[in-house]
């Protein structure tokens, strides 16, 4: 949640996919984010699909009330999984070990323009304060990536 509300400063909509019917941070952390108008919440929801030709389109999205799926277009997905990788939907696609981490160098994975971060990056150490600082450096080049490619266009 944490994570969806820092994206606020750089995204003009972000997205809180939760897997179950409400959160478990804590009630401030709740609040802030239930009262930023940037942050809608897709209740009770998975990721199930990864979709594109190249790079990120679209998710495909499980209900876990009826079991339905939507397709979701996108720009840019944020995966904050929790302790146990969620990893499924890159399988085939990012390089993940026999556990289900994200197979890394640094913050980038063999996918270019695809960074990992957090504990699905590290699993050595599971700390906040790890993950925090992995995902500041994805962020850093991630912005590098993107102004090389911007480069590269002109």
């Amino acid at each position: 949640m944490e994570e969806a509300h820092v994206l606020t400063r750089y995204a003009s909509e972000v997205i809180i996919i939760h897997r179950r019917g409400d959160f478990k941070a804590s009630a401030a952390m709740q609040e802030k984010v239930k009262n930023n108008p940037k942050i809608k919440i897709l209740w009770n929801t998975e990721v199930v699909k990864a979709n594109g030709e190249g790079r990120l389109e679209s998710v495909d999205l499980k209900n876990n009330m009826d079991n339905s799926v939507t397709t979701l277009p996108l720009d840019g997905l944020f995966i904050a999984i929790g302790h146990v990788p969620a990893t499924e939907i890159f399988k085939g696609k990012v390089e993940l070990d026999e556990r289900g981490f994200v197979i890394n160098r640094g913050t980038k994975t063999n996918v270019p323009g695809v960074f990992v971060s957090g504990d699905v990056h590290d699993h050595a150490y599971e700390q906040a304060v790890t993950a925090a600082g992995f995902g500041c450096m994805a962020g850093m080049d991630v912005l590098r990536y993107l102004e090389e490619s911007e480069n590269k266009a002109k």
